[in-house]
């Protein structure tokens, strides 16, 4: 009998990266940072190499972002903030991810200690966090995300929470040069540059610029509606804290390649991720690369 011929094996795919759609060699642990929004704590450094960028309403009607690192981990990020109460119930999705973050109210501490997640806060990981000269109090402190994960050698590494990404966009959706949010004190208007393939980020009317230069901004932008309540938390002057629900289902607009598409949003508890449909019930595909998810009401509302 003649000998069977050889066949090589079919070659196993590089993995995808389920929060950016891109080829990557090996899937990597996830760390979630709290950064400030407001113009006193700009520019921000690191977030250009987030994976996900959250935007969440917080007291007073303004807003923190919530950034998710696990692709690629800028030298430092900040300036690094408190968390809040809705980051927990947006957390669980990722497993169990490291947590970087500057303190949260004393209520909130037994809620921390219960939540899926590692805590690498500047009190529990001060070794990894630095007050940056030229800077003021509170915006002046930053942290190495090598420093970080290094203190949780467990966290989960990336895992798919929902997103689907395509090349092409899907046919439908309304040419939009640009699109504005607004929340009780803060507006984000998201522009398309057909230059960069990117919606830039403008906020309260101006340039969002990174600390490592260039604009903020990603090619997809999820403006997802949900219902803002009010929490059992609140701040040293009463303002009390929101509570965004990201269980459940909803409406929103994906923004992608210059257009803007409407969508449908379903999440049927926290340990699972989100997904985004079209109006005829398909998967609503994202550009490849950085996503920003924009949690907010559609009629602005401080609880």
């Amino acid at each position: 009998m003649g000998a069977s011929p050889f066949v090589s094996p079919t070659p196993t795919p590089p993995p995808l990266q389920p929060f950016t759609g891109r080829t990557v060699s090996a899937l990597k642990p996830v760390l979630v940072v709290k950064i400030e929004n407001t113009h006193a704590g700009k520019p921000q450094m690191g977030l250009r190499s987030a994976d996900i960028v959250y935007v969440e309403q917080v007291e007073g009607g303004l807003t923190r972002l919530m950034a998710v690192f696990s692709s690629k981990l800028p030298s430092q990020v900040g300036p690094v903030r408190s968390a809040r109460i809705s980051d927990l119930h947006i957390i669980p999705q990722f497993g169990k991810p490291a947590l970087g973050y500057s303190g949260v109210q004393p209520k909130m501490i037994p809620y921390v200690k219960r939540a899926p997640l590692f805590d690498v806060s500047d009190s529990a990981a001060p070794s990894a966090y630095a007050r940056v000269p030229g800077r003021v109090a509170p915006y002046n402190l930053f942290a190495s995300p090598k420093k970080l994960l290094a203190k949780a050698p467990d966290a989960s590494k990336a895992r798919d929470i929902g997103f689907v990404f395509a090349d092409e966009a899907p046919a439908g959706g309304v040419p939009k040069k640009a699109y504005t949010v607004r929340y009780p004190a803060a507006r984000f208007t998201f522009t398309w540059s057909g230059a960069q393939k990117r919606w830039l980020v403008t906020q309260d009317g101006a340039k969002d610029v990174a600390a490592e230069g260039g604009q903020q901004g990603a090619p997809t932008v999820v403006i997802q509606w949900v219902k803002t309540t009010r929490s059992q938390f609140h701040d040293v002057n009463g303002s009390y804290t929101p509570l965004v629900q990201t269980v459940g289902k909803g409406t929103g607009v994906v923004l992608r390649d210059g257009k803007a598409y409407n969508m449908v949003w379903s999440r049927s508890s926290e340990a699972e991720g989100t997904t985004y449909t079209t109006a005829d019930g398909q998967p609503m595909p994202f550009a490849r690369g950085q996503v920003w998810v924009v949690l907010a009401s559609k009629k602005p509302v401080a609880p």
